[in-house]
């Protein structure tokens, strides 16, 4: 490349090495950063290296003079700070439906966005291998595709699969598409779904998004019960993504568990206190065997009132799991 071209990188190069090389701990001075520049084929003077971090300031960057064994400029202030990188890296290598390929090409992504003596700091926490990984490297594109069919009210259609025994895929109904009306993404037990409306049946249902292949746009407009979802509503009644007949379900509970209580329906809730050490809420909830198991966890801590079948069935599950234990 000419020299003249690289000359007029000169300002663009001080901004990357900066960027690359410094931190609150690692400055350059004017005669490292010419050398630096030097490296490129670009020449300068200390007087057009001040004038060009004089203009960078100007533009927006928060570059400073500092001292160390002598004076030197950096980077005092970035987009993101480590500790917020660092809690997106995590957020990356525990997120199941994100392959173990496609964190490490997050992770570096954003290793990309601190300096180079910070990036170490980032990828020694990274702790990818042997972890319980999505094997659908697709899944990137299902959720584009869902997030733009979402957007513009449009119905779509994709293939379901399971496992068999051999960890092959098995499509459900023989490889048929589904066609429904996506309402929302959401986040549960670390997978994400898709709430849908199906055409065949009533109500909302759920799709793991990594089980999904071959998701299309269809130019059909969604239902309206997908068009008018709330999702924040939604996901106080669901527990676990399963779905079941909504009651309103009232629960005696001990004081010792209002943590777990706020942490699943929210400040929010409002809690009767009964005596000095239990309360009642009063829920409205899709019933299942999730919502059974999250009960039973307590134990005597928290007691159902209302509704009678709901009673019903949580002695049926225990007789049965007693003589499960007992045979």
């Amino acid at each position: 490349m000419p020299k003249s071209s690289n000359q007029k990188q000169k300002i663009l190069r001080i901004m990357k090495i900066l960027l690359d090389h410094t931190d609150e701990t690692h400055m350059l001075t004017v005669n490292e950063i010419i050398s630096k520049l030097a490296e490129f084929d670009i020449n300068a003077e200390r007087k057009t290296i001040y004038d060009d971090i004089e203009t960078l300031r100007q533009f927006g960057f928060d570059i400073v003079m500092g001292k160390a064994k002598s004076f030197g400029y950096y980077i005092a202030s970035r987009d993101f700070e480590l500790p917020e990188l660092k809690l997106l890296a995590d957020a990356v290598q525990s997120s199941k439906f994100i392959t173990e390929r496609k964190t490490m090409q997050l992770i570096k992504k954003l290793e990309g966005l601190m300096s180079k003596h910070d990036a170490g700091k980032l990828r020694r926490q990274v702790y990818v291998q042997n972890r319980v990984k999505s094997m659908n490297e697709s899944i990137y594109y299902s959720v584009d595709a869902l997030h733009e069919a979402i957007s513009e009210d449009k119905k779509i259609s994709f293939r379901y699969y399971d496992y068999d025994i051999r960890k092959n895929q098995v499509f459900r109904r023989d490889g048929e598409p589904y066609t429904v009306s996506p309402a929302a993404l959401t986040w549960s037990e670390e997978n994400y779904y898709l709430i849908a409306c199906s055409d065949e049946r009533e109500g909302l249902t759920h799709f793991r998004v990594d089980k999904m292949s071959n998701v299309k746009k269809l130019p059909q407009p969604r239902c309206n019960e997908a068009s008018e979802f709330k999702l924040a509503e939604y996901s106080k009644k669901i527990f676990g993504m399963f779905g079941g007949d909504e009651k309103d379900v009232k629960l005696r509970v001990n004081n010792k568990i209002i943590g777990s209580v706020i942490d699943r329906f929210g400040k929010d809730i409002i809690m009767i206190p009964e005596d000095e050490t239990r309360f009642t809420i009063t829920v409205r909830i899709a019933l299942s065997p999730i919502f059974c198991g999250w009960l039973f966890q307590f134990g005597n801590l928290c007691e159902v009132l209302e509704p009678p079948e709901l009673k019903e069935n949580l002695k049926q599950r225990a007789k049965e799991f007693l003589a499960q234990l007992e045979s």
